[in-house]
């Protein structure tokens, strides 16, 4: 026999989240456009590097709108789940994008510093401030979101990290156009590059947890058994799952030795205290409970499968 509750966490404005997302990715459709046709034109590898960047913010975005409209559709017969995971898989497939355009941007950099070439500087000014901008005002739309959804965080990094590149883009487009130090470019790419493996593989490594079910890193389970251990009826806490379904939900499941043959009714008002306790102190939403009585199984607290 097993009960469980659930407590729901609401973050309000999810339309205008949605509206932030459309806004920025025209907005980044644009600027990669524009780079791409600049880049070509003054030979700059720094700003190719950037429209390629651009075009990973564009993907990634859009990944992240599709998200957040998959994250909406209810639950059926057979996706009992819905797709509440869909958030976390696009920031695990946009944390990526970051890392795999990092290493093709570090490999082009490496190539043109050993062979600089004169690049048409002007050009690289004009369209690096135009990046600055737009993607100044799509981190400021995405800014307040970022806080509380890895989704909308991975959307956020990528375009900080593309506003943060032009800026570097900017500085190389001016040191080449006073003092003809056309090496900068290059060097440029490369710590863009290095920025954007920094700035991914943390998100990466977060969004990997959540999708391989690992106890959210603020979850003591031992805190949790020895808590529910101080219920008087209770003998033995063991089975413990605890795993994160999405940004808004974290889930346990246990079974829990009695010391005598309690009725229904008694659980129950021990689920409900378990069920208190587990969701104030520890954030946890949703509560699976097996209740057994001189039950001949494993009483260890993890058991390997």
């Amino acid at each position: 026999m097993g009960h469980h509750h659930h407590y729901d966490h609401g973050h309000s404005h999810p339309d205008l989240k949605g509206r932030n997302l459309l806004i920025s990715i025209v907005l980044n459709i644009v600027i990669t456009l524009s780079q791409i046709i600049g880049g070509f034109i003054s030979g700059s590898l720094a700003l190719l590097s950037d429209a390629l960047h651009n075009f990973s913010d564009v993907l990634s975005l859009i990944i992240s709108y599709s998200a957040r409209i998959l994250g909406k559709k209810k639950a059926c017969s057979n996706k009992t789940f819905g797709y509440k995971r869909a958030e976390i898989m696009a920031a695990f497939v946009n944390a990526a994008t970051l890392v795999v355009v990092a290493i093709i941007l570090i490999k082009e950099a490496v190539e043109r510093l050993l062979d600089p070439k004169e690049i048409e500087s002007d050009l690289v000014i004009w369209l690096s401030l135009i990046a600055i901008f737009a993607n100044g005002f799509s981190v400021l739309l995405l800014k307040k979101d970022a806080q509380d959804n890895m989704n909308m965080r991975s959307a956020y990094l990528h375009l900080l990290t593309d506003m943060m590149a032009s800026v570097a883009v900017l500085i190389g487009g001016l040191l080449m156009m006073f003092y003809q130090i056309y090496w900068v470019d290059a060097v440029l790419t490369m710590i863009i590059g290095l920025y954007l493996i920094y700035m991914g593989y943390d998100l990466l490594k977060e969004s990997t947890k959540v999708l391989m079910l690992f106890t959210p890193k603020r979850v003591v389970i031992q805190d949790i058994v020895d808590s529910i251990c101080t219920i008087e009826k209770v003998k033995n806490v063991h089975h413990v799952h605890i795993w994160q379904l999405n940004e808004d939900e974290v889930h346990m499941e246990a079974h829990i030795d009695f010391r005598e043959d309690i009725k229904l009714s008694q659980f129950d008002s021990i689920l409900e205290e378990i069920e208190e306790h587990v969701y104030h102190k520890h954030g946890i939403n949703h509560v699976n409970i097996q209740p057994e009585f001189d039950k001949c199984d494993s009483k260890s607290i993890i058991v390997q499968d």
